[in-house]
């Protein structure tokens, strides 16, 4: 197998991105934020008391505006704070609605892993579709379907800033589970070539778990993919 570069981040990025590893299956949780003091949260899974007021303390320190809490799918680990914001910020949760019924059976899943859950987890405020431009401050996300993973994968490509926020679709080195219910493997390579592989060589990956890497690493050196 061919070793895989380690990521050279670009340069001048407008966008200031904050990562948390949260919940017991160390998921990246992202506040993304520009000079205007406008933010999103890219996947909330704070799931312990302390983890919520690590999130309360970085939006109250930069006196940030939160204006979007979007999911790039609904897996229990990426959807676990989406009631602490709803409840403290008032801002319901941005999904496909592919991927609704994974709210139905949150508690089912949780309880599988055996985490108890207390709260009942928000319905979807409004549903990203495919090509959808989601802004904050002055900054755009547009949304690109990547099912496979889950049939309502997301990811948010800001061309402007040469980054993508990929979820669970692709990973540094590997790329998304399938085994999970409605996962389709095929359709997942599908998506990653047609979606993420077109994108610029040097365009840096922010996944779900995991460190940063870049289209153009994954393209020739991700064993899954190659």
């Amino acid at each position: 197998m061919k070793k895989i570069n380690q990521a050279k981040p670009l340069q001048n990025i407008k966008m200031n991105i904050k990562t948390f590893i949260f919940n017991p299956f160390r998921e990246n949780t992202y506040i993304v934020s520009d000079v205007t003091g406008e933010a999103i949260i890219i996947d909330a899974g704070c799931l312990t008391n302390r983890e919520k007021q690590a999130v309360k303390n970085y939006i109250e320190n930069n006196k940030l505006v939160l204006k979007h809490l979007l999911n790039t799918h609904l897996h229990i680990d990426h959807q676990f704070g989406n009631r602490y914001i709803y409840d403290n910020y008032h801002i319901s949760p941005e999904a496909c609605k592919e991927d609704e019924f994974l709210i139905e059976t949150m508690h089912e899943a949780a309880k599988f892993f055996g985490i108890d859950l207390h709260e009942e987890p928000p319905a979807i405020g409004s549903y990203i579709i495919e090509n959808q431009e989601i802004k904050f401050g002055n900054s755009i996300l547009k949304a690109l379907h990547v099912p496979g993973h889950s049939p309502g994968s997301m990811a948010f490509y800001s061309e402007q800033n040469g980054l993508v926020f990929t979820g669970d679709v692709l990973f540094y080195g590997t790329i998304g589970a399938t085994h999970f219910e409605k996962g389709d493997h095929d359709l997942l390579i599908r998506s990653i070539w047609e979606k993420l592989m077109v994108l610029p060589d040097e365009t840096l990956v922010y996944s779900g778990h995991g460190q940063p890497t870049t289209i153009g690493n994954e393209k020739n050196f991700n064993p899954y993919l190659v």
